[in-house]
């Protein structure tokens, strides 16, 4: 340097000037990235410039990174934040007026400290892949890089699976969960002596194993019931558990209920199943290493229900098409039942008339009937029916028909003044509108003076008072609906009395009765017979005796004859119009008087060693029986016992008689004409009954419970009086504490003197041997004012 100084100074010497010279503060400088330095260059003259050259030879301009501060002889360089390329040599050049220049320059080295570039931790990876453990560690010179785990440095030759890469970073074939942990990254610049490390955790995420108990599953729809799916996850981390159908997560609600237990296990919950929660459920775990889904079905059974059944209205004669639409799970067999015979229908039945046939598919049923006839009004039913349970559902068909005339009564009989009513009875489907008609013109409803018209749903009455015979002839009833029109002709003819009644006959003719009977009249004269009239007298008399028969019937008894007399008989039939003819006269002898005939005999064991024989009259020859005469004997016996019964009695009682015993009875009618042939009757007198038997062999059921209830009630009563004296319970005791205690509570409400004074009730005793004894000694029993009850001997007897 002191060369070089005394050099520049020769030169100025010698020509005769200040030489110009150029120095800069530092020759050499080493700076690591990201450092700042600044640089002085001096020039000695008389410089009119000075500028500053980059290593590339370009002249640096003033920027962010690089700044210039120059005076007159003096220009300072900075270099902020500096990187590798900045490095090299910077030259300082100074021109004076004359455009001499000198320069100075200075070396800039620049070298990279150790850096650690954006090294994350931890960094996860896929069991079972390669990984790579990222380590980006940067200097000049180039860095040594060592790694270690667990303290250990990291080599190939212990660690098949762990290799150190060119670019520093550490790659782990096949990384398993065991590999997780802390990794230390250790760099170094030997020439600087300068060291670092940073530790990185390696995190090893298993994708997730997924597995269900059970993938299938059934249920029955609507019936409230629920069904849980379980799944079992494991992975790491945790796998996140979602539910899926149909494309869309399921979320917690009402219907949905979601639950995570320890040990991976996920369970969804379906609630109150119906037939639309059917279907493919999935299970999806996921996690940072991946996910897995598994699929679980839910086979949901749904009870038949019919959805579709509407009544049916169709025309007669057209053909009717029944449809019955149902749903179920699985999907239900339909069938169809009339419920006017109950025969049932199926797919593919046919009637044997061909008129009904059954057709289905999917669900739907449609039965068919061609030719309706009203006989198929009514109800059918639809039944769906499958293996779970089944549905049914009625509708009605209904009939629409012309209307029809329901009678074919269509002459009708009267008389002037006499009103008579003309029915018109229709039946039609819908309701028919009615109309009368006399000689081309409508009777209106309001009638006219002697015709009126009352009518009804399906019925339409024609009043008519003939007044004279032009109210006789032809009516018209005329009945419409929307289906059709029918016509119905009425004739009102004259009536006339009834003919006489013919074939009479006279029957059963007794002493003092007669049954006349006989035929109808030919004709009743267009009006119903009201009754019949028989008359009837005796031979020689003039004066008719008149019995009516009970309505139309044609047998009448005469009554009240007399014995051994001849009789005259006729018949007249008697209508509205009035009496017809009588038949001819008919005669008839009643019976004389004889003796009666033998009795019937009934028998009935009486009470003790009694026995009741009912008698029941038969014919008594005309006069009233006077008595009946009884006789009984043994079978052992020869000797007759007699009993003479009242003739208006109807039984006989035979006493006493004798335990078992066979008796005979021979039973004979008197009058006063005589005795009848006897009848005969045999009874047998049963064994000596037992005490018991004969006790209660008079009562009857409700006697035997009475005195049961009786004896019952007496017991209760004699244990509630025991209990009353030894243990002060039952209910005696209970009327006993409740009288008393109201007494006192009366007596104590303003006297408390009271308090403590004591009521005896001197009760008798009774010896051992049960008789009351007749001594004065009782049992004191004293009620005092809390209610309590105590007893004593009375001091009478200490």
């Amino acid at each position: 340097m002191m060369l070089k100084l005394v050099h520049l100074l020769g030169v100025l010497v010698c020509s005769g000037q200040a030489a110009l010279q150029v120095s800069i503060s530092l020759n050499k400088v080493e700076l690591s990235v990201g450092e700042s330095k600044f640089f002085i260059c001096t020039a000695i003259g008389e410089p009119v410039r000075l500028d500053w050259f980059n290593p590339q030879g370009e002249r640096i301009l003033p920027s962010k990174r690089m700044a210039l501060h120059t005076e007159a002889s003096r220009s300072r360089l900075i270099i902020y934040n500096a990187i590798i390329e900045d490095a090299g040599i910077y030259r300082c050049q100074a021109t004076d007026a004359g455009g001499h220049t000198e320069e100075a320059s200075v070396v800039l080295e620049i070298y990279q400290r150790l850096t650690f570039q954006d090294i994350q931790s931890p960094q996860e990876f896929r069991h079972g892949e390669t990984a790579e453990v990222v380590c980006d560690v940067i200097s000049s010179p180039v860095p040594v890089v060592v790694w270690y785990y667990q303290d250990k440095e990291i080599t190939e030759e212990h660690h098949s699976r762990f290799q150190v890469l060119a670019n520093n970073n550490l790659q782990i074939h096949q990384v398993t969960k065991a590999d997780e942990g802390v990794y230390r990254c250790e760099a170094s610049v030997e020439a600087r002596g300068e060291i670092d490390f940073v530790d990185i955790a390696v995190v090893v995420n298993v994708p997730p194993v997924l597995s269900v108990l059970q993938q299938s599953f059934n249920a029955t729809a609507d019936y409230q019931e629920s069904v849980t799916f379980t799944c079992l996850t494991s992975g790491s981390p945790d796998p996140l558990v979602t539910w899926h159908r149909k494309g869309q997560q399921l979320e917690p609600s009402e219907q949905y209920i979601l639950n995570r237990l320890e040990g991976g296990r996920s369970m969804l919950t379906v609630r109150n199943i119906r037939q639309g929660d059917g279907g493919t459920y999935s299970c999806r775990a996921t996690n940072k290493a991946g996910s897995q889904e598994r699929e679980l079905f839910l086979k949901v059974f749904v009870q038949p229900h019919i959805t579709l059944l509407k009544n049916v209205t169709a025309v007669e004669g057209s053909a009717a098409m029944i449809s019955c639409v149902a749903e179920g799970e699985p999907l239900p067999d339909i069938s169809w039942r009339r419920a006017s015979d109950g025969q049932t229908f199926v797919d593919g039945d046919k009637s044997q008339d061909g008129r009904f046939e059954v057709r289905g598919r999917h669900g739907k049923s449609v039965l068919t009937i061609s030719g309706v006839r009203l006989g198929d009004l009514g109800r059918f039913d639809c039944e769906a029916l499958s293996r779970i349970g089944g549905h049914q559902k009625s509708m009605f068909l209904d009939i629409e028909y012309i209307p029809k005339f329901l009678t074919n009564h269509t002459i009708y009989y009267s008389w002037e003044g006499n009103p008579v009513n003309i029915s018109c009875d229709v039946m039609s489907n819908p309701p028919a509108t009615m109309l009368w008609r006399r000689e081309r013109f409508t009777i209106s409803a309001e009638g006219t003076a002697n015709t009126r018209v009352h009518s009804a749903e399906g019925k339409s009455v024609l009043e008519v008072t003939p007044m004279s015979d032009r109210d006789f002839g032809r009516y018209n009833c005329t009945a419409r609906n929307n289906i059709g029109v029918r016509y119905q002709e009425f004739i009102l003819a004259q009536a006339d009395v009834p003919s006489n009644p013919y074939s009479v006959r006279l029957s059963a003719v007794s002493q003092r009765l007669a049954t006349v009977t006989f035929m109808k009249p030919d004709s009743h004269g267009g009006v119903p017979i009201s009754y019949y009239l028989v008359q009837y007298k005796e031979v020689g008399l003039q004066d008719w005796r008149d019995v009516r028969s009970h309505s139309i019937q044609t047998t009448v008894v005469l009554t009240g004859l007399e014995p051994n007399t001849t009789y005259e008989v006729r018949v007249a039939a008697v209508n509205g119009k009035g009496q017809g003819e009588f038949s001819h006269t008919e005669t008839f002898q009643t019976l004389p008087i004889r003796e009666p005939s033998p009795p019937a005999v009934h028998g009935q064991r009486g009470m003790g060693k009694a026995y009741r024989l009912g008698l029941v009259k038969q014919d008594d020859g005309g006069m009233p029986i006077v008595e009946y005469i009884v006789k009984y004997k043994t079978d052992k016996e020869e000797q007759w016992m007699t009993k003479l019964v009242p003739g208006a009695n109807d039984f006989a009682m035979l006493q006493p008689l004798q335990w078992n015993t066979r008796y005979e009875v021979e039973i004979t009618a008197r009058n006063v004409k005589g005795l009848s042939e006897p009848t005969f009757y045999q009874f047998f007198m049963p064994q000596k009954p037992d005490i018991t038997e004969s006790l209660f062999s008079g009562l009857g059921l409700g006697a035997v419970v009475g005195l049961g209830l009786g004896a019952l009630l007496l017991l209760l009563v004699l244990v509630d009086v025991s209990c009353f004296f030894l243990r002060h319970c039952g209910l005696l005791m209970c009327i006993t504490r409740t009288l008393c205690s109201k007494k006192t509570a009366t007596s104590g409400k303003g006297k408390e003197i009271e308090e403590g004074k004591a009521a005896y009730l001197k009760l008798p005793l009774k010896e051992e041997n049960g008789k009351e004894s007749l001594k004065p000694d009782t049992i004191e029993i004293k009620v005092h004012s809390d209610n309590s009850i105590h007893t004593k001997p009375d001091d009478s007897k200490a």
